[in-house]
């Protein structure tokens, strides 16, 4: 099935709420009015519910039944401070704490941590820290997780090519536990997205072709990762060829259960990461769709900037799905 028709029906009847802290940005308007109408998620749109009406009705936009929150005007701020403080243990005070939720991320990100809502989509306007700050601080890493990371899938229409690429937004360089991490949880994305995860740690070296100590590092977090899930197959060091080409895969790793059929692709730093999906996107025609944050307790998804009306609608997809999960 393709694949946000997969996510749909995971999701749908579900009116999974979600929170969009850019309310009066005309892109986040028009996709919570369409996932809102096809009955996908239920949006929570923060910002001042004057220019967020304006904004629609010279759009002629209908935004129906969408609940629009004023973070300068909420019933229930107060709450919302008192378990910011807690939640901060003692690294901001109440004065403090007052002032940062009166940002729409921080805002937002506990409206989802306190479960009011199960997952944030930000980032149109804010650049990528603005929204993984609040999470980092708030909503936090998964037990056993210590850093959070980015996976990308990349999907192709024509041959029904679906693969995941991490990491490619987060972790400059991932030492071999951060690495076994990342592994671990994209396997687990893979799921999500009905890839039956095969997940490669890829190298410049196939299993001891060549040494150093960025190879080392590929080794033991690899190591670790097969530690960590050993039910998933999980190999490395491996080079892409030998992940991906059977025929490669039989001479340079025979009789290995991942070489030759990945299909979860782990870089072995941010760099290759980055470069890797672009090259796959610009050269092989795959749709990229992400970055996917992996590793949070709640699920909250940064934008890009650039991003139009139908990447906030599928990212929105996106989170909804992962929410199931937690």
């Amino acid at each position: 099935m393709e694949l946000f028709a997969s996510l749909k029906e995971k999701i749908k009847g579900k009116f999974i709420p979600i929170v969009f802290p850019e309310g009066t940005d005309e892109r986040i308007q028009g996709a919570a009015i369409r996932l809102n109408q096809e009955g996908l998620v239920k949006p929570i749109l923060l910002g001042e519910p004057t220019k967020i009406k304006q904004l629609a009705a010279d759009r002629n936009l209908e935004l129906g039944d969408i609940q629009i929150i004023d973070p300068n005007n909420y019933d229930r701020y107060e709450t919302m401070v008192d378990e910011f403080v807690q939640r901060r243990h003692g690294k901001n005070d109440h004065d403090q704490a007052e002032k940062m939720l009166r940002d729409p991320n921080y805002f937002g990100t506990m409206f989802v941590y306190l479960n009011w809502a199960d997952g944030m989509v930000s980032g149109a306007t804010h650049p990528t820290g603005d929204t993984v700050r609040p999470a980092l601080q708030i909503i936090k890493a998964k037990p056993g997780v210590s850093r959070i990371s980015g996976a990308m899938i990349m999907q192709r229409q024509f041959d029904h090519k679906r693969f995941l690429f991490a990491d490619c937004a987060i972790n400059i360089d991932p030492d071999a536990q951060t690495l076994a991490e990342i592994a671990v949880e994209s396997a687990q994305t893979a799921q999500l997205f009905d890839i039956d995860p095969k997940v490669a740690l890829l190298s410049f070296s196939t299993k001891g072709s060549a040494k150093g100590d960025v190879v080392t590092k590929v080794q033991e977090a690899t190591k670790l990762a097969q530690a960590k899930a050993p039910h998933i197959p999980i190999d490395g060091e491996l080079q892409f060829d030998a992940a991906y080409v059977p025929s490669v895969a039989a001479s340079k790793a025979p009789g290995s259960k991942v070489a030759g059929q990945a299909n979860v692709f782990i870089f072995p730093e941010l760099q290759s990461g980055n470069i890797g999906y672009k090259i796959a996107q610009r050269l092989g025609n795959f749709e990229a769709i992400g970055p996917i944050l992996q590793g949070l307790n709640k699920p909250v998804s940064d934008l890009s900037r650039g991003c139009n009306e139908e990447d906030v609608y599928k990212l929105a997809l996106i989170t909804a799905a992962q929410s199931l999960n937690q």
